[in-house]
């Protein structure tokens, strides 16, 4: 009984070791660029089963990785949503990325600066750049990782989605140190419920507002509408929308997955008839899984 009672216990000691293990929390910078001196203190609650992070000043990621049993080599950085107001670091955080592992997928949940005067000398790059630097990081700690360079993907959430397709269709210019010419183009893009667009029809007002600001100028508002800035070497796209999204209408996703499609981009679109906005993983609406369609297109694409 004793030596059942010690294995029990050595067993869930190993368990947790391996867990925080795999939760590795890294700081993107030793000194955040763009930034001002402030006297901001970052708000965190992770209690709540959605989480909620905002006012960050030291963006971060956290590195989740899998079995290396089971590692496929594919990496994702994954951008939580919150309209760049907040950040939805369970929901569309550490949740997904604990599924990823489960197929053998290395995932990064970044912690990303919102676009603010008071931190920042210019609010819309903020976000970029903390992208940016994450798929540096992870390019650069590839082998470290066991994770294949040309398999390091960019998911976003709502504005967490604008995030990912800027950074999908702004990557040419490096918005931070780039002094190693480390590739800064994500290999694939992952867009749930995404904000694409600032244009006036269909655009998520919060999200604008916070980047650019309600009075931005024509060419700002075209600069940030994802849609407009695609080429033939943009990342190809999984897109994921429900018809009755009443806060971001489902044009964006069909207009950047059209933009794909005339451009030559591989770009897979699944709409579902019901099932709103912000519901991560588990659309309630359906008994169908998003997240196993994207393991479908992961492997039809030699990413999975």
């Amino acid at each position: 009984m004793k030596i059942f009672k010690f294995l029990t216990v050595l067993t869930a000691v190993l368990f947790i070791s391996s867990l925080l293990k795999a939760q590795t929390i890294i700081h993107l910078y030793k000194n955040v660029p763009n930034s001002k001196k402030n006297a901001v203190v970052e708000l965190n609650d992770t209690t709540s089963k959605r989480g909620k992070v905002s006012k960050v000043v030291n963006p971060t990621i956290t590195a989740y990785l899998p079995d290396p049993a089971k590692a496929t080599g594919t990496a994702v950085v994954i951008c939580p949503g919150g309209g760049y107001s907040y950040l939805v670091v369970n929901d569309e955080g550490s949740n997904v990325a604990r599924e990823l592992n489960t197929k053998g997928i290395a995932a990064f949940v970044l912690k990303y600066r919102l676009p603010s005067d008071a931190i920042m000398q210019n609010r819309e790059i903020g976000p970029l750049q903390d992208a940016q630097r994450a798929i540096q990081i992870v390019r650069q700690r590839a082998v470290e990782w066991h994770i294949a360079p040309n398999k390091v993907g960019i998911m976003g959430f709502s504005a967490g989605g604008h995030l990912a397709s800027t950074l999908s269709t702004h990557y040419q210019k490096a918005v931070i140190d780039n002094s190693e010419g480390i590739n800064l183009r994500p290999d694939f893009s992952l867009l749930i419920y995404p904000v694409i667009t600032f244009q006036d029809s269909i655009l998520h007002k919060g999200t604008k507002k916070a980047l650019i600001g309600e009075n931005a100028s024509a060419e700002k508002i075209k600069e940030y509408s994802n849609e407009l800035q695609v080429t033939a070497d943009t990342p190809p796209a999984f897109l994921v929308q429900s018809a009755d999204d009443k806060v971001v209408p489902v044009a964006n996703s069909i207009n950047y997955f059209t933009a794909l499609h005339a451009h030559g981009v591989k770009a897979e679109m699944h709409i579902y008839q019901a099932g709103g906005h912000g519901y991560g993983m588990n659309n309630a609406t359906t008994k169908d899984k998003w997240i196993d369609r994207l393991y479908n297109w992961l492997a039809a694409n030699q990413f999975l």
